[in-house]
């Protein structure tokens, strides 16, 4: 028995290397290629340079709490607590995505969002996942977890013609980003998910149940507590 158990574990083991092996060749390869690519292109300091540039940028000080609260808790809950990359999400991710050939998982922190949008937006496909990490990598090598948040909600599309977190509090709201509600802020949260479905411009009714999603999220992951989502989600009743 015990041998029969060892040979399994060899096996296994063996398999893991010659996955491994296939994956670097097949696509750690070609996405470092890439990733490097992109850089001697335009450095990563040039492209955040140009989105600080932005005429509505926002700074972190001009973002209420309640907003960064409810996007890191439904788009990455410990994004302050690990690296540049989830290893757990990353690795769920690459076996969903070998077995399909496609990007059906995303598995993605903030700081791999920022990359993606700083450099591979429309891109899609495993090699470019390999390179948004690199990318990711050396973005969390250069800037703070607080400024590439700041980053982040500057980069991010918000439906309705908005790309930065500053065009879509005006153009949903009519207010600057420090003058949003707690209802106002959490929908927003949940917006860049999928915002053409999500705008509230388009239906309301899917909005409003992507905010509930936000703000369960922000109760599961302690920002806030049940009394506190009720309230927020009842303001929505007073507008």
């Amino acid at each position: 028995m015990k041998k029969f158990i060892k040979r399994i574990l060899a096996l296994f083991v063996l398999a893991l290397f010659l996955f491994s092996v296939y994956f670097g060749f097949e696509y750690v390869l070609p996405g470092y290629n890439a990733y490097k690519e992109a850089v001697n292109q335009k450095p990563i300091t040039e492209m955040v340079e140009e989105i600080r540039g932005q005429e509505n940028y926002t700074k972190s000080s001009e973002i209420p709490q309640i907003y960064k609260d409810a996007v890191i808790a439904v788009e990455d809950h410990n994004f302050y607590s690990h690296g540049a990359v989830s290893f757990v999400s990353t690795l769920r991710a690459v076996f969903v995505n070998f077995k399909t050939k496609e990007l059906k998982e995303g598995g993605s922190t903030i700081t791999q969002q920022v990359a993606k949008n700083l450099y591979f937006e429309m891109d899609k496909t495993i090699e470019r996942k390999v390179a948004e990490i690199f990318l990711a990598i050396e973005l969390e090598k250069i800037y703070s977890k607080d400024e590439i948040f700041e980053i982040y909600v500057n980069s991010i599309y918000y439906g309705s013609g908005y790309y930065c977190i500053y065009d879509a509090a005006k153009g949903y709201y009519g207010v600057e980003p420090i003058n949003l509600t707690d209802y106002q802020a959490t929908v927003l949260a949940g917006v860049p998910n999928a915002p053409s479905v999500y705008s509230p411009h388009n239906n309301s009714e899917l909005t409003y149940q992507r905010q509930r999603q936000v703000v369960n999220a922000m109760v599961k992951y302690k920002f806030i507590d049940e009394n506190k989502a009720q309230e927020i989600l009842k303001q929505g009743n007073e507008q």
